[in-house]
């Protein structure tokens, strides 16, 4: 179990981003990053081909996994995660001890 996941409402917490909140649409677990919608976007410059024209498309960039941190459902405000098991089953917890929900993938 990660402490974000594909599907979770993020806070950014520093960089040039920092204080706004997007879902998380890919966690790439070997870098250590996520990709954030509408966070870090970027311009990727691409060349004409037969199949498609070329042009300047906006794409997210990944932003490093310890720069976002999960929002509690409750407060709305982002918290750290912590781990318990309820019914055998691994959960995530937010500060105030409550469950942050797993997303449907």
């Amino acid at each position: 179990m990660q402490r974000v996941s594909v599907g979770d409402e993020v806070l950014v917490i520093s960089g040039n981003e920092k204080g706004k909140r997007g879902k998380v649409t890919r966690v790439l677990k070997e870098r250590g990053a996520v990709l954030v919608e509408g966070i870090n976007q970027v311009k990727r410059h691409l060349k004409a081909t037969p199949q498609r024209g070329g042009g300047i498309l906006e794409v997210e960039a990944p932003i490093a996994l310890s720069k976002v941190m999960p929002i509690d459902p409750t407060s709305g405000k982002g918290t750290r995660v912590k781990y318990a098991v309820k019914d055998g089953k691994k959960v995530r917890l937010g500060k105030g001890g409550q469950q942050i929900p797993e997303r449907a993938r």
